[in-house]
């Protein structure tokens, strides 16, 4: 069941990719958009919890680190697009799976059996293949710093996703505390961007700050239900195994370049997509 749920988050965050990819070529503010984003993440969350009424828990306070990490990771991740190689930086952040397996083991002894373990270093070699550009030397290694916190940050936010499946969190409650959050982090960034005066990119901004910020709460639907589903995938499988099968979003962003874009796939992407699927295939084999 497990396996379900990451296939459909992966999805869901698939789709989220794609939006945010499609934006990323307009001229928005992002912190209006991330700030929507996280917005009608914590509306969805608190209507859900208005309708099934579970208890709010102080366990729930956990999505507070939840949001705190999701938004220090995108920041970092922003960051190092800005100063140094995107390729790097992406190839980085595709990699917290990897942090997330150590660390299930020592904090919580989640162990891997070997085909588990083998289909997993499928799935990491694909996602690496995606992400690979060989145009990467010792030298061009600028945003590697920054590519290595969003790299961590998003690893400890799987692992605090996990963490609350653990400890039986109400999941629309530590839903609502973490979209508030990140809310609240991106609002303030956006504040003071504005009180400091608009970035050179932004003031020649064709979005207004009103539809920026609807268009970031459409986003919000993807995000909110890609994070409901991997929830339930961490309630109901190995942290690290849910990661990686998450990390494949990435996946679903290359099929929209290839066949809506029309870019053509290179060969390296080619063979990870295909390295990919079969670690998928391989897990559903050898089951939980």
């Amino acid at each position: 069941m497990w396996l379900l749920y990451s296939v459909l988050a992966a999805l869901s965050f698939g789709l989220r990719g794609i939006l945010y990819h499609w934006t990323s070529q307009q001229s928005l503010n992002r912190n209006v958009l991330l700030c929507g984003t996280f917005a009608m993440g914590a509306i969805v969350s608190m209507i859900c919890a208005l309708i099934w009424q579970p208890e709010w828990q102080v366990s729930a306070l956990i999505g507070i680190q939840m949001g705190l990490f999701s938004f220090g990771a995108n920041a970092a991740m922003f960051k190092g697009f800005a100063v140094g190689k995107a390729s790097l930086v992406a190839i980085l952040t595709g990699l917290p799976s990897v942090v997330v397996v150590l660390f299930a083991y020592l904090f919580w002894g989640e162990r891997l059996n070997v085909l588990q373990l083998f289909a997993f270093v499928v799935i990491v070699i694909g996602i690496l293949f995606v992400r690979y550009s060989n145009d990467i030397t010792l030298k061009n290694l600028q945003g590697a710093g920054w590519g290595a916190i969003a790299l961590l940050l998003f690893a400890a936010n799987d692992l605090s996703s996990k963490w609350t499946t653990l400890v039986h969190a109400s999941l629309f409650p530590t839903l609502f505390y973490m979209f508030t959050t990140g809310t609240c982090c991106f609002a303030i960034w956006w504040w003071r961007d504005k009180k400091r005066g608009a970035a050179p990119t932004e003031s020649v901004s064709t979005w207004s700050e009103r539809r920026t910020f609807q268009f970031g709460m459409l986003i919000g639907i993807t995000n909110v239900l890609g994070m409901i589903l991997i929830i339930h995938g961490f309630a109901h499988g190995k942290a690290g195994l849910v990661s990686a099968v998450v990390a494949l979003n990435v996946l679903i962003v290359l099929l929209y370049t290839r066949f809506v874009l029309k870019d053509k796939f290179t060969r390296i992407e080619q063979s990870g997509l295909a390295i990919a699927m079969v670690g998928i295939l391989m897990l559903k084999l050898v089951g939980s």
